[in-house]
């Protein structure tokens, strides 16, 4: 069934919308699966990004769960970060595989289209690596847990929301810079963090976040494996479910690669019969070629093909090409060729020794 790939960084929003797309498809009957960090995981960790072998493990997980479901009556919507082609690449390869169509939601936090997220305030201060607005937090009952530091030492600030107000405590300079407009850059992101954290409560530290974000791999639409693209920006827009829709139900499946397709069945007579007589030419040649000298042509009984002698042949020599030709045959078996095995045989030896 459809594969619906979400794609974004920490706190963009993937969680809420796959989960309005979720219930939106599950009301009109269709049967719907979510794959998280926290299914693969037990529990949604997100110190497993800071640790190269644990998110290559984690991946292979997520594939092979995606893997298991896409041959079931069921829409999969995977939703991780995705940030790397390569892993939107081979999942892209599966839905070919799958024969079934797929298309990619691109979370975007509001001011960070291009290249990654924005870390508000960048601009007003180079010096800081991450502004006050950008860190997550990690809250219990509505109020802060524990004040902590910046990046570079610097005091964090520590937001809570209580009765529908944003509370926080920051240095004069920088209450001074995120309250000076109502519609600033930062008083605009951290708004948007508030309503769109995981509901798990996972916390991503801003080191990890600063380094998802530099070593992100925006979808590109020129790229097959990330088209059809929806790319949302924040919470506000709407999620287009029309589009959606078209793309899962409405579009035929990519056909498959040779490579990612299973190799058509063949008879066993066929496969008995294609050993046996490659074996009995190799054979023949192998008694042909004592007698010959360079310039002969090798000649066998019950074929119209012939091998010219140029040079001793060895028994490792012709028995690698017999198994090319054997794995080769073996992907577009066809019992009307059995009478001309032997012949096809060594018309490949003839162009593949000269």
């Amino acid at each position: 069934m459809p594969l619906v790939v979400f794609c974004g960084l920490p706190y963009s929003g993937k969680s809420r919308r796959a989960e309005e797309l979720r219930v939106a498809l599950a009301a009109e009957g269709r049967a719907v699966y979510v794959v998280d960090d926290a299914e693969v995981l037990g529990a949604e960790d997100a110190t497993v990004y800071g640790d190269s072998a644990r998110e290559k493990a984690l991946r292979g997980a997520l594939r092979a769960a995606v893997e298991r479901r896409l041959s079931r009556h069921e829409v999969v919507i995977l939703d991780s970060l995705n940030y790397i082609k390569g892993f939107r690449y081979e999942l892209y390869c599966l839905a070919r595989a799958a024969r079934t169509p797929l298309c990619l939601v691109y979370c975007v936090r509001p001011g960070g289209l291009s290249g990654g997220p924005r870390v508000a305030g960048a601009d007003e201060s180079p010096s800081r690596s991450v502004s006050v607005s950008w860190r997550p937090r990690a809250e219990e009952g509505g109020r802060p847990l524990a004040a902590g530091t910046g990046v570079l030492g610097e005091p964090q600030a520590v937001d809570s929301v209580g009765n529908g107000r944003a509370q926080a405590e920051v240095p004069k300079e920088l209450e001074r810079e995120e309250t000076r407009t109502p519609d600033s850059p930062a008083l605009v992101t951290s708004e948007f963090e508030k309503s769109a954290e995981h509901v798990s409560g996972a916390f991503y530290p801003p080191e990890l976040l600063e380094a998802l974000a530099l070593r992100f791999e925006a979808p590109d639409s020129r790229n097959r494996w990330d088209r059809p693209l929806f790319t949302l920006v924040g919470l506000e827009e709407p999620l287009p479910l029309s589009e959606i829709r078209a793309a899962l139900f409405e579009n035929r499946a990519p056909p498959p690669h040779q490579s990612t397709q299973s190799q058509p069945l063949a008879s066993g007579t066929f496969l008995h019969q294609l050993d046996q007589v490659t074996s009995q030419v190799l054979a023949g040649l192998m008694e042909a070629q004592k007698s010959a000298v360079p310039g002969d042509l090798l000649k066998l009984s019950g074929t119209t093909e012939h091998l010219r002698f140029t040079r001793p042949l060895t028994m490792a020599e012709l028995s690698r090409l017999r198994r090319q030709f054997i794995s080769y045959t073996k992907m577009h078996p066809n019992n009307e060729n059995l009478p001309q095995l032997a012949n096809m045989f060594l018309q490949y030896l003839s162009q593949s020794l000269h």
